[in-house]
C-alpha cells in the first residue's frame, strides 16, 4: 500500500507570552514579508519583532497566553486523516512557530512515506502565505535529503465542499436573525496585503474576489447587501481596501446591523477570537452599528473537510511550489 504524507501549512502562532517576540522575528524575518536583502532585513526584522511584542503580548493574554491556532489545525489533521483512511498521515507545518518545516520533514522522513502532498491552509494564493510555505519546504527538504514525489495544492478560492461550507456557516446566522430581518449588511473579510506587493503582480485580492462571487451565489439571496473587505492591517503601508474597521464604521453612520464572516482563515486565532470578536465589536458598538454577529470559520466542517480530502484525491503534476 503506498504511504501518503499530507503536509498541512499554516502560519503558527505563540504557545506561551515568551514565544511571542521569537515568532514575531521568524515572521518579520521572511524575505516574503520583508523584501530586503538579509544584512538589511535581519537587524529591520530584530526591531520590528521587539516594537511590537508588547502590542502582540496583550493580544495572546486576551487568548489566555498562548495561540490556538496550533491545537485547532491539528484537530483538522485529525479529522482529514481519518477522512483520507488508511496508509494517509497528516502532518502540520507551521510557518513561523512549532512544529516547523524542518521538524516535519524530519517526521515526514521518519514515516517512511512513498509521496508527499503540501497542503496550505490558504485557501486562496498569495506569495506572503503559501509560496512563502511551500519554498521552504523545498529548502528543508533538499537539506535533509528528502527525495520523494512531492506535490502541492497552491490554491481552492472556489473550491465546492470550502464554498458550501462558507454559505451554510452564514445562512445559519442569517436565519437566526429577527423575522423580518432589520437592515443589515454581510461583510466578506479577509486578510489584508499591502498595496505594494499587489502592483508586483501578487493574485491574493483577485483569489479572494473569486472566494466572494462563489459564497454570495451559493447563498441564493438575490437582495443581499454585501461587501467585500480587509483586516488585520499593520504598519505606515499602504494596504488594499476597503478596510474591515471603515466598513463598520460605514455601517453605522448608515444605521445597519452587520454579520461579518471570515473568508480567508479557515481555523479560529487571534484575527477571529480576538480581532473580529472584541476589537471590531467595540468599534461597531462605538459606531452605532444596531446588531453584530460574527460567522465561525470552517474549521472540521464537514464539507470544507471533504474539500481538502478532495483536493488531495485530485493532486497530481504539480511540482511542489510551482505557483511561486
Amino acid at each position: 500500500m503506498t504511504r501518503k504524507a499530507i503536509v498541512l501549512m499554516n502560519l503558527g502562532g505563540p504557545d506561551s507570552l515568551s514565544a511571542v517576540e521569537p515568532f514575531l522575528y521568524n515572521l518579520f524575518s521572511d524575505p516574503a514579508i520583508i523584501p530586503l536583502p538579509a544584512f538589511l532585513r535581519l537587524p529591520v526584522a530584530r526591531l520590528a519583532s521587539r516594537r511590537r511584542a508588547r502590542a502582540a503580548r496583550a493580544i495572546y493574554t486576551r487568548l489566555g497566553g498562548a495561540s490556538p491556532l496550533y491545537a485547532n489545525t491539528l484537530l483538522q489533521a485529525r479529522v482529514l486523516e481519518e477522512a483520507l483512511g488508511e496508509g494517509v498521515r497528516v502532518f502540520i507545518a507551521m510557518r513561523y512557530a512549532p512544529p516547523s518545516t524542518a521538524q516535519t520533514v524530519r517526521a515526514v522522513l521518519a514515516f517512511a512515506a512513498d509521496e508527499v502532498i503540501c497542503l496550505p491552509l490558504y485557501p486562496q494564493f498569495s506569495k506572503t502565505t503559501t509560496a512563502s510555505s511551500l519554498a521552504l519546504w523545498r529548502r528543508e527538504a533538499r537539506r535533509q535529503g528528502l527525495r520523494l514525489p512531492t506535490r502541492s495544492i497552491s490554491s481552492y478560492p472556489v473550491a465546492k465542499g470550502f464554498i458550501e461550507a462558507e454559505a451554510e456557516l452564514i445562512a445559519e446566522v442569517l436565519d437566526a436573525l429577527p423575522q423580518p430581518p432589520p437592515a443589515f449588511r454581510l461583510l466578506l473579510t479577509a486578510h489584508g496585503l499591502p498595496l505594494r506587493l499587489v502592483r508586483l503582480g501578487d493574485p491574493y485580492p483577485q483569489e479572494v474576489e473569486a472566494t466572494v462571487r462563489a459564497v454570495t451565489a451559493a447563498l441564493l439571496r438575490s437582495s443581499l447587501d454585501c461587501r467585500l473587505c480587509y483586516q488585520s492591517r499593520v504598519g505606515p503601508l499602504a494596504w488594499i481596501g476597503p478596510s474591515t474597521e471603515e466598513e463598520i464604521r460605514r455601517a453605522g453612520r448608515e444605521g445597519k446591523g452587520l454579520v461579518i464572516a471570515p473568508i480567508s482563515f479557515v481555523s479560529e486565532h487571534s484575527e477571529t477570537l480576538v480581532e473580529l470578536d472584541l476589537d471590531y465589536r467595540r468599534i461597531a458598538e462605538e459606531s452605532g452599528v444596531p446588531f453584530y454577529r460574527r460567522v465561525a470559520t470552517v474549521g472540521t466542517h464537514p464539507l470544507f473537510i471533504g474539500a481538502l480530502a478532495g483536493l488531495v484525491g485530485e493532486a497530481a503534476g504539480d511540482p511542489c511550489g510551482g505557483r511561486d
